[in-house]
């Protein structure tokens, strides 16, 4: 592929990186994160799916966490495929909560389908990670 063409990519990786971190961050997790150990332990009940009773507002607390700081982690491009694998277990507990409430489970599985692509092809060259990357003297090879 041409020069011109990744640079379309990685723009193009860039605004959905912006566009979902800042969903995730100011949409989702930060309600979950302002709300404290009440709504923390609300949403950690959701692992009760799994025969998970113990320690509700821990579970809460983590995805919420993973939530807004995946999602800065997510439009800054910095940790990007542990953070990915964090988003998808969470979207996969969030699926599994709304298929048991009898709800469409839809959001989860575009979101957890948007991650799985960003999984497969890397934050792109406008991201932390590349920066990084590209100071450490990984070249073009390591780029997806």
């Amino acid at each position: 592929m041409d020069s011109s063409r990744w640079t379309s990519v990685d723009l193009a990786l860039l605004v959905l990186r912006i566009g979902i971190g800042v969903s995730f961050v100011f949409v989702y997790g930060w309600d979950k994160m302002a709300g404290g150990p009440g709504t923390w332990a609300d949403l950690g009940r959701t692992m009760e799916i799994f025969g998970i009773t113990f320690w509700p507002t821990f579970w809460g607390f983590m995805a919420a966490a993973t939530e807004f700081v995946g999602g800065l982690c997510l439009l800054l491009g910095l940790l990007f495929r542990p953070v990915l694998g964090l988003l998808l277990v969470v979207m996969t507990v969030a699926f599994s909560s709304h298929l048991a409430a009898g709800e469409g489970p839809w959001h989860a599985t575009e979101m957890a389908t948007v991650f799985v692509a960003l999984l497969l092809t890397g934050p792109g060259r406008y991201s932390v990670d590349a920066y990084f990357r590209s100071s450490t003297g990984s070249g073009e090879a390591d780029r997806v």
